[in-house]
């Protein structure tokens, strides 16, 4: 009896099927999305109030992270606590996806000075209180790792918020070294760090 390659065959599935299961994921995450996301967040992840961040061009691994922490509660938030718990983990994946494919203008920093102490923080860091350069984990561009968040064009606003948040552990399902970091970071230089990946 011939063995079957079940390789082979998966291959040949996702070339005949995968497009179509894509789509079929890309049409489940918009109808999610416009459904309820959308309100917060805009129809394209572009944010309707600086409350709440932009998730145009966010890596969707990440965004589908924050979802089911949400969800588990690992990370907290009532309305996202909600809004996660309806959420099966392949729709999370298609929400991510739906995002990270979205783009949205970048704006100028409002403050262009505190924006220069910002880039020098982010790219160098403050050796004399032991602060590392933002840029050695997030990158250069700002634009992180799958399992980083991408910073370049979010809200300086939402990112300084996030950044206190760590600081008083109040935010504790990322990395814990940023409770280290931030923690020996001045308020000027989270608000300045913040300033600065806003226009990137």
């Amino acid at each position: 009896m011939k063995s079957i390659d079940y390789t082979a065959a998966a291959a040949l599935c996702w070339l005949m099927f995968g497009p179509v299961w894509a789509q079929a994921d890309q049409a489940r995450a918009e109808k999610i999305v416009m459904g309820s996301c959308f309100v917060c967040h805009g129809e394209s992840g572009e944010s309707s109030s600086e409350v709440f961040p932009k998730l145009a061009g966010q890596h969707y691994e990440y965004i589908a992270k924050q979802l089911e922490n949400f969800r588990t509660g690992q990370r907290k938030s009532t309305a996202m606590a909600d809004m996660a718990a309806r959420l099966k983990p392949d729709e999370m994946v298609a929400i991510g996806k739906f995002f990270e494919a979205k783009t949205t203008p970048v704006e100028s920093p409002k403050d262009p000075a505190l924006a220069g102490v910002g880039s020098y923080i982010f790219n160098v860091g403050n050796k004399y209180s032991g602060v590392p350069a933002c840029a050695s984990c997030h990158g250069k561009d700002g634009f992180g790792s799958p399992s980083l968040p991408r910073l370049a064009g979010q809200y300086a606003s939402y990112v300084e918020s996030q950044l206190k948040l760590f600081n008083t552990r109040e935010r504790t399902n990322d990395n814990a070294i940023m409770h280290s970091i931030v923690s020996k970071m001045s308020p000027l230089e989270i608000a300045a760090v913040a300033e600065y990946v806003s226009g990137k």
